[in-house]
C-alpha cells in the first residue's frame, strides 16, 4: 500500500484554495478548488505544487496515488462538544425534544449514573468516533457542579494522556454563571488553571448577570484565561446575553480568547440590535460557534406545531464584519440531540444547508478548520510544507459531491500514515444501559 512508504505523492487532488499557500499558478473551480500534487515524507507535507509543474517527474515515481481530482482536506477540529453527555440517549431520551425536558433529563443521568468508568466509557466511545471520521482536536464543555466536576476532570484528563498521539483535548468547565458567586465556583476556576483548561458557564438573562460577568472576567484574567460561554440559546428576542458578554469584555479590557456558542435568539431580533451587538461582538474580538444540528433539534419545537425557524445564528452578517465563525458538533445522541455521529463532515455539511452557505462556498471550509483552531491556539487546519500530514481524502471531487452522498468511504491519513476508520459499534455500550434498566 501507498501509504507504507516513507515517502510517496498524491497526485491530482482538489484542495480549497483556501487552505493552500498562495500560488497563482493553480488551476481553480469556480468552487475554489485547486488542482494539486502532494508530496508527503516522514509524516509531513514535503510540497505542495500545482498539479501539472513537475508531472513528467512525479509520473516516473512508483509512490504515488492519482486522486483523479478527489478532495482532499486537513483533518477536522470540532470547537464545542459534549462529551460528559454523549450516547446517554436509550436510558434518558428526551420525549418532547423540549431543551427544559432535556436539561432536567442530563441532571437526572448525571444524578444517577455519572461515575468514573460511566463517564469515560462514553467519552472515549465519542473519540473513537471522532477520530475515525478524521477529528484530531476537540474541546469539550464538562458538566462542573461540586464532585462532578472532580470525576468528570480527572476522567477528561486520563483520556487527554491516553489520546495524545491522535486527538488534542481542551476542556471548559461548564456551569451556570451564579456558581462563580460561590467559593466552590472560584475553586473551580482554580481546577481549570491547573489542568490548562478553558473557563467557561452558561449565560441566562437575569437581574445579577452583569455582576455575574464581572465575576467570571476577574476570575479569568487572574488566572490567565481564555473564556467559552453558551449564549442566548434560545429564540425570545429579548435575550441579549451576547450583547453583555460583549461589554464585559470592552470593561475588563479583556485580551485573551473568548468564545460564544450558540447565540439563536441573534437570528430573531430585530436589524438595530442585530447591529448593535454585532458592533459590541467585533469591538470585543470575540469568536462565535454555531452549532447547526442540535439548535435545528431543538429550537422553535413545540407541540403539534411545525417549526419555522432554523435555530442557527446570524453567520453571514457576523463574518461580513471579519468576526470568526466556526461551527461544530455540540451534543450527540443525548437529551439535547438525539442524533449525531462526532463527524465534523456532517455538521459542515447541514451548516451548508441550513445556513445556505453554498453559490459560493468562498472561505467557509475554514470553520471548521482553520477558525476552530485558532480559537483552540492550535496551529492546525493549513495543507502547506512544514506540516503534519494529518489529512483526509474524499471520494468527492467536488464540493457538490462532497455534501451530496455519505463520504463514509473516506480515508483518514495520520502522520502519514492511513488509519483503520472503523466506527465502534453501539453495543460496546449495551452494559451501561442495561444496568441502567434493571
Amino acid at each position: 500500500m501507498i501509504f507504507d512508504n516513507e515517502s510517496y505523492w498524491l497526485i491530482n487532488a482538489h484542495i480549497p484554495s483556501c487552505l493552500l499557500p498562495p500560488d497563482d499558478s493553480y488551476r481553480q473551480t469556480r468552487e475554489g478548488l485547486c488542482l494539486v500534487d502532494l508530496k508527503i515524507s516522514q509524516g509531513k507535507i514535503e510540497q505542495v505544487i500545482a498539479a501539472t509543474n513537475i508531472r513528467e517527474e512525479v509520473s516516473n515515481l512508483n509512490v504515488q496515488l492519482d486522486l483523479q481530482q478527489k478532495i482532499v482536506l486537513p483533518c477536522f477540529i470540532d470547537v464545542h462538544t459534549h462529551l460528559d453527555k454523549g450516547h446517554i440517549w436509550e436510558r434518558s431520551p428526551n420525549v418532547d425534544g423540549t431543551f427544559d425536558m432535556a436539561l432536567d433529563q442530563a441532571i437526572a443521568d448525571s444524578e444517577k449514573y455519572w461515575n468514573s468508568e460511566d463517564v469515560y466509557r462514553r467519552m472515549e466511545f465519542g473519540l473513537k468516533c471522532s477520530y475515525a471520521h478524521g477529528t484530531q482536536a476537540i474541546r469539550t464543555h464538562i458538566d462542573a457542579y461540586g464532585k462532578q466536576a472532580d470525576i468528570s476532570l480527572d476522567v477528561w484528563q486520563s483520556l487527554k494522556s491516553a489520546w495524545q498521539d491522535k486527538i488534542s483535548l481542551q476542556a471548559v468547565s461548564l456551569v451556570g454563571l451564579d456558581y462563580y458567586q460561590t467559593p466552590e465556583g472560584v475553586a473551580l476556576a482554580d481546577k481549570i488553571a491547573l489542568v490548562d483548561g478553558v473557563l467557561g458557564g452558561v449565560g441566562w438573562q437575569n437581574p445579577d448577570f452583569d455582576h455575574q460577568l464581572d465575576t467570571i472576567f476577574t476570575l479569568a484574567k487572574e488566572r490567565n484565561l481564555d473564556l467559552d460561554f453558551h449564549a442566548d440559546e434560545n429564540g425570545d428576542p429579548d435575550s441579549i446575553c451576547l450583547q453583555k458578554i460583549a461589554r464585559a469584555a470592552i470593561r475588563h479590557n479583556f485580551t485573551n480568547q473568548i468564545t460564544c456558542g450558540h447565540c439563536c435568539s441573534l437570528a430573531v431580533q430585530s436589524a438595530d440590535v442585530v447591529s448593535k451587538t454585532i458592533e459590541l461582538v467585533k469591538q470585543a474580538n470575540i469568536a462565535i460557534v454555531s452549532l447547526p444540528m442540535c439548535n435545528l433539534y431543538l429550537q422553535d419545537r413545540q407541540e403539534n406545531k411545525t417549526p419555522i425557524w432554523r435555530g442557527v445564528t446570524r453567520v453571514k452578517e457576523l463574518q461580513h464584519q471579519g468576526i470568526p465563525i466556526a461551527f461544530a458538533s455540540d451534543n450527540c445522541r443525548d437529551p439535547f440531540f438525539g442524533f449525531g455521529d462526532h463527524d465534523v463532515l456532517e455538521v459542515f455539511e447541514q451548516a451548508v444547508k441550513i445556513a445556505h452557505l453554498d453559490t459560493p462556498y468562498a472561505n467557509w471550509i475554514e470553520s471548521v478548520t482553520t477558525t476552530p483552531a485558532a480559537l483552540m491556539g492550535l496551529d492546525l487546519g493549513k495543507i502547506k510544507p512544514g506540516r503534519v500530514a494529518d489529512l483526509i481524502i474524499f471520494p468527492a471531487r467536488y464540493f457538490s459531491e462532497l455534501l451530496a452522498r455519505s463520504q463514509h468511504d473516506r480515508i483518514v491519513i495520520r502522520k502519514g500514515m492511513k488509519i483503520n476508520s472503523e466506527l465502534p459499534d453501539y453495543s460496546e455500550l449495551d452494559d451501561l444501559i442495561k444496568q441502567c434498566k434493571q
